[in-house]
């Protein structure tokens, strides 16, 4: 199967590595890739192209990060600012090609996305959603 994963603070944790690894002892020809959606600074003017450079350089670290403790990525990339139209981005750009979606959050208080319910309207997408709770 080929999973995808999307996480942003919580890309490097080692929960996410955990539930991956158990992906993997489970289904030892899972893929994953990493979706990295961009986070915009604080306030309301920024330049997006260093928004997702940035974020580019954070899915390379994290990916790095993930390997390190074993898991094997088969890519990473950025995604939009918005996790929903990330995702929304990446199964439209490759129809068919994911059989899940492990999406990493931040515990509740924390996490921007848990007040977006990006993990409830993830489901929309047909594709089953393994949430991640992972601490900061």
């Amino acid at each position: 199967m080929r999973y995808l994963v999307v996480a942003h603070r919580t890309a490097k944790s080692p929960t996410l590595a955990a539930k991956l690894r158990e992906i993997l002892a489970q289904d030892p020809e899972a893929r994953f890739t990493l979706l990295v959606p961009a986070v915009p600074p604080p306030g309301w003017v920024y330049e997006e192209e260093e928004v997702k450079r940035r974020a580019e350089a954070e899915a390379q670290a994290a990916k790095a990060a993930l390997e390190a403790q074993g898991i094997p990525i088969a890519e990473a990339k950025a995604g939009d600012v918005s996790p929903l139209l990330a995702l929304e981005e990446e199964l439209a750009a490759h129809p068919g090609a994911y059989q899940a979606i492990v999406l990493a959050t931040l515990p509740p208080g924390l996490s921007r996305w848990l007040r977006l319910d990006v993990h409830t309207q993830a489901e929309r997408f047909g594709l089953p959603v393994i949430h991640v709770i992972a601490p900061e």
